[in-house]
């Protein structure tokens, strides 16, 4: 079974790729170093440092693995490609929330990428969902834990 693509802008696959470099190089130099400091401490069956180590070790190395599996199945959304006629992976969206009374700007992205701190929604998300291929004027329904929403799309952009 081939593993699904995971869809990314060009920002967020170089961020994942800067990550995975700064793991495989400091951070394994670092959780090497810490290693053989906590082993010179002698007895590793009551050494916290150790244990500490080795669990950081660990999850350090599942991460490099996650991140690798990401960028196996990555593919780039190239935003100069994008039709900013309507809403798509790599836009900026400008919306009203008809629901709260406010606007609210978000970027498309791909699951990866997302991060609503960030205004980053994933087009996975059901806002997301419900945004893909609309254009400025449409207004859109949509299903949330916080209940019905409605959003009308007020300006579409490209993101920088």
């Amino acid at each position: 079974m081939e593993a699904k693509k995971k869809l990314l802008t060009y920002a967020g696959l170089k961020a994942l790729e800067d990550e995975l470099e700064n793991l495989k190089v400091v951070k394994r130099r670092e959780i090497a170093q810490k290693i053989k400091e906590a082993r010179e401490q002698g007895d590793l069956s009551e050494n916290a440092e150790y244990d500490a180590a080795k669990d950081e070790q660990r999850d350090i190395e599942a991460r490099i693995e996650e991140l690798e599996a990401i960028l196996k199945n990555a593919e780039v959304v190239v935003e100069d490609e994008v039709d900013f006629n309507k809403i798509n992976i790599g836009c900026t969206v400008k919306v009203f929330d008809i629901t709260f009374d406010e606007e609210m700007e978000f970027k498309l992205v791909g699951s990866t990428e997302a991060n609503s701190l960030e205004g980053k929604i994933s087009n996975e998300s059901p806002v997301g969902q419900a945004l893909m291929g609309k254009q400025i004027g449409d207004v859109v329904t949509v299903e949330t834990q916080a209940g019905v929403m409605e959003y009308k799309v007020l300006d579409i952009s490209r993101s920088l």
